[in-house]
This record gives structure tokens, C-alpha cells and sequence, in this order.
């Protein structure tokens, strides 16, 4: 999961909306010249700006389960995010320095954080402590590289006519914002939703003429497995032959996620405890002629790249994401590549989870201070924990001793 907006200021809201709406305001001058804009309904409401969270300090000793924490692994994790973490930041120094520390010592790995690093709590704009932590796989799904009877939905790659603007140049407040649009005549326009993706897009053999062109890297048998493979945002095709594809997020429609469990709970299809990814893929299977409605309630769309590296999947940060230890967040609150302590339950055993993650990813779900995306590992079984975490819990930042605070 990945690529989260980060907060803008007030005047640039409007540019926020181009490739999504073309109701922007004129400037103050002209405005009394124009004719008022038609309403936009298809556009979602501009975000405020977020309210800064607080940072509280808390002695790395009264975090819960801290001395009992298995530090070595999270060293590892933490170290393999260094080549990716920019050279103004504070953790750089603090990570080069953990190269230094020898591998799969626990004396070692608890020493380092304990002398590198203080902890704070991470207290959200409204003063709570807790917030949303969900779970996140890289599933795998059996396919093939061309079309057959099985094997029916493809899996696309960035396509010819996606637009993405960065404007981080002329506005600094809008970093790692993209618009994402299509040119239409002279202008710039919202780019094909979900329903209209996969009514116009087709094989380069049956494409109709000027048509959208995507590159198909795959072919899948069960649309709903897709669906949740673009959620995810990585995950691995197992072709006929044993060859695996690993695929990793490589660009987005530029329409905002909307919650398909959400939207079944609202119409009474589902029950709160039942919208899961499992529960979703059972009500697909006992209603497959209401399916595609459902699933184009999510306008959102993902396209992927196929990774060269057996290693992965490949958080937003750009390095491999490990297994228990690397977590999703909201980058505008808890920076890339920072230990991030977090403690929740076990959503099978009950039992607490309390440990040193990195933040190594992001999601278009994942807003908010005291709100992450657990990563769980790769397959069935990591599948359906990450399908059963949805439960309250509590982030530490821990944060280079003696540096200012982000």
C-alpha cells in the first residue's frame, strides 16, 4: 500500500481538484465576470489540513514489553531501510550507525536503541492515544502470461495516457502529492474510474480505436483475488510452469479508495463483524451477478510492475518489507523510516503484540497520527490475519536522542 497525500495549505485546495473536478476558482479579480461553476458531485471533499499531533515523551523502559522485545530483528529491518532514508534527515546518521552493530546480537541491538534513540508518545490531534491498526499480506495468486478459459482478468501495468503531475517544485506543502489525470483537447481531466477501466480498456487485439492501452503483465482467474491484490498493493502471481511473478505498486488512477465493506455494511448486506477480507470474499461467492457493482463502489484502481528481485514486496520507503516488523503509516505524522514501538492484540490468540516496527510503507487508508497498517508476510495464512486486524492500539515514536522533533 502506498503513496499517501501529505496536507496542503488552503490556497492550493483548488489545485488539489484539478485532475479531479474542473470547478477551480478564478482568480479574486475575475471572478465577478464568470459564470458560477456547476457543482461537482463526483469529487470528493477537500481534506483540511491536518492538526499537528503532539509528541510526548515516555522513558523507553515504561513501554509496555519493551524489556522482553526481541530487538535483533527489528535492528534488522531498521538497517535495511538506511540506503533509502534521505541525507537531511535525522535518523540518517543514527542509521549508519546501526550498520555498525553486530548482527543477531540481542545484548547488542538492545544497547543500541537504548543509548540511540528516546520514545514518544504519539498523541493524536484530539488528544487520544489509541487509533485503527488494520493488516496488510502479499498475497499470491495463481495465473498465467496469456489469456485462457481460467484465467480471464489481466493485470495491468501503468497505461499509455495516465498523467501525473508533481507540483512539489512550484508548492513545497504538497511533497509526495501527485495529480493524476488524462488530457482531453487542451486540458487535463480525471482519469478512467474503476467501471470505466475495465469497460474500455482491452487486449491490444481487441482495443477499440483510440482506446487506452496498458501493458497486461498477468492474467488471474477470480476478479475478487484482484481486487484485494490491488489493495494490498504487492503480491506474487504463481504461474503453470512454478515461475513466480512478484508485482509491486507502480501507479494509481488518482481516484480516491472508497471501503467496499463499508459500502456493504450501509446497504445491510454485511454485519460489522463480518467485513473482513474474508467476509467480502464469501458474500462474493454467494452473490456473483451483484459482484462488479460492488466492487466498482472502489473507483480506485491500481497498476503494477513486475520486480526483477526475489526480494519484497517493496514498501513506499523502497526496500523490502519484513514480516511483523515493517508498518504502514501516515508519512505526514510518522516519517518513512522511522522505529515506530507498537503495541496490539493478536487477532487470533489474544495475546499482546508489543514490538519495534519500521515505518517502511504508506496506504491510501492509512490517515491519520496513531494509525497503521500491520504487515503480516506473504501468502494464505499471513492473508487471513491480516484480513482478521482491525483493533485499536498505541504507537511510540522513538526519535534520534537530542534531535528535533518532526
Amino acid at each position: 500500500m502506498t503513496h499517501i497525500a501529505r496536507a496542503f495549505s488552503p490556497g492550493l485546495a483548488a489545485i488539489v481538484l484539478v485532475a479531479g473536478c474542473q470547478q477551480v476558482p478564478a482568480p479574486a479579480e475575475r471572478q465577478a465576470a464568470c459564470p458560477p461553476c456547476a457543482p461537482c458531485p463526483a469529487c470528493p471533499p477537500v481534506k483540511p489540513i491536518p492538526a499537528q499531533a503532539r509528541y510526548e515523551p515516555t522513558e523507553l523502559s515504561a513501554l509496555p514489553g519493551w524489556q522482553a522485545a526481541a530487538l535483533a530483528q527489528s535492528l534488522k529491518a531498521f538497517v535495511a531501510g538506511c540506503a533509502k532514508i534521505p541525507s537531511s534527515s535525522a535518523l540518517k546518521a543514527t542509521c549508519e550507525a546501526a550498520r555498525t552493530v553486530a548482527p543477531d546480537d540481542e545484548g547488542a541491538a538492545r544497547q543500541f536503541f537504548d543509548d540511540a534513540f528516546s520514545a514518544f508518545s504519539i498523541v493524536a490531534p484530539d488528544g487520544s492515544t489509541e487509533g485503527l491498526v488494520t493488516g496488510y499480506y502479499e498475497p499470491i495468486l495463481a495465473g498465467s502470461r496469456t489469456p485462457t478459459d481460467t484465467y480471464r482478468y489481466p493485470v495491468y501495468g501503468v497505461p499509455d495516457d495516465l498523467v501525473v503531475v508533481d507540483l512539489t517544485a512550484l508548492y513545497p506543502d504538497l511533497r509526495a502529492f501527485r495529480l493524476r489525470g488524462r488530457i482531453e483537447g487542451r486540458r487535463l481531466v480525471p482519469y478512467w474510474s474503476r467501471a470505466e477501466i475495465e469497460d474500455r480498456f482491452r487486449t491490444p487485439g481487441e482495443a477499440a480505436a483510440g482506446a487506452p492501452r496498458a501493458p497486461v503483465l498477468a492474467w488471474v482467474e477470480d476478479p475478487v483475488e484482484l481486487f484485494f491484490l490491488q489493495i494490498q498493493g504487492s503480491g506474487q502471481i504463481r504461474l503453470e510452469s512454478g515461475e513466480r511473478l512478484r508485482l509491486a505498486y507502480a501507479d494509481q488512477n488518482g481516484h480516491p479508495y472508497r471501503s467496499v465493506g463499508r459500502h456493504l455494511i450501509e446497504r445491510g448486506e454485511l454485519r460489522l463483524e463480518q467485513a473482513s477480507m474474508q467476509g467480502i470474499k464469501a458474500w462474493a461467492l454467494a452473490n456473483p451477478d451483484r459482484l462488479h457493482e460492488a466492487l466498482n463502489f472502489n473507483s480506485s484502481y491500481v497498476f503494477f510492475r513486475v520486480l526483477d528481485s526475489t526480494d519484497g514486496p517493496i514498501g513506499a520507503l523502497g526496500v523490502p518489507l519484513t514480516a511483523g516488523y515493517s508498518i504502514a503509516v501516515d508519512p505526514r505524522f510518522v516519517p518513512l523510516g522511522a522505529p515506530v514501538y507498537l503495541a496490539i492484540v493478536d487477532p487470533v490468540s489474544a495475546r499482546p503484540i508489543e514490538r519495534l516496527t519500521m515505518a517502511q510503507d504508506t496506504g491510501g487508508a492509512i490517515r491519520g497520527a496513531v494509525r497503521a497498517d500491520y504487515f503480516w508476510g506473504t501468502g494464505d495464512a499471513a492473508g487471513a490475519l491480516a484480513g482478521r486486524t482491525r483493533q485499536q492500539g498505541t504507537m511510540w515514536l522513538l526519535w534520534p536522542r537530542g534531535a528535533p522533533l518532526p
